[in-house]
């Protein structure tokens, strides 16, 4: 209930700064478990992925100093984040991804970004994760206001989403984890000059 009432609160009190593009939702999967993907430079995509697929909800992956107080891990919790520790990630990270996942939910994880070094760690905790739960990986690209500043200048923002990307079982396991990597990358550098080039036409 507290997810969906500030989802829904949310998106009204981020409509005042402009309209968000949400392109290309029916790729998203109807039914199961997958893991969503999305670029990462800021705050504000983190609230707009929610609200773009609602009334779908996103298990997001957070890092678990937002759980250092009670209240805030109370919080946490009720917003459907778990807690990663993200210096030392163990075999213990990947139990509730793939526990929520086997439920057929849905889990978040924000690389940093489309051309930095340290997206990799991310990047590869997602292909591990959909792989070992056999789900898909959906990549979804963020462009738009990354903090306060930006949403008072009303910059345009978009989400564009991707195709699925599928485990290969007729690869070796090492194998299969480079081929998903690699679509991962080719299909975030696709959807950001796709979004940038839809986002200037004002389509």
């Amino acid at each position: 209930m507290i997810y969906t009432f500030a989802a829904y609160l949310l998106k009204i009190l981020l409509s005042l700064f402009g309209r968000l593009k949400v392109e290309e939702k029916d790729k998203l999967p109807q039914s199961g478990g997958f893991v969503l993907a999305c670029t990462h430079t800021g705050w504000i995509e983190i609230l707009w992925l929610g609200i773009s697929i609602l009334p779908l909800k996103i298990n997001y992956m957070a890092k678990k100093e937002l759980f250092d107080t009670r209240f805030l891990k109370w919080l946490m919790h009720k917003l459907n984040a778990f807690p990663v520790d993200r210096e030392n990630p163990g075999p213990s990270t990947l139990k509730i991804p793939r526990r929520l996942l086997n439920k057929g939910e849905i889990v978040g994880i924000f690389p940093s970004g489309t051309r930095t070094t340290e997206e990799v760690p991310l990047k590869k905790g997602a292909v591990t994760i959909a792989a070992g739960s056999n789900v898909p990986i959906v990549p979804a690209v963020y462009i738009g206001p990354a903090n306060l500043k930006d949403l008072f200048q009303r910059k345009k923002a978009g989400i564009l989403f991707g195709d699925a990307i599928l485990p290969d079982h007729t690869l070796p396991k090492k194998e299969q984890a480079e081929f998903m990597m690699e679509k991962l990358n080719e299909e975030f550098e696709f959807l950001h000059s796709e979004l940038l080039k839809r986002l200037e036409k004002g389509k």
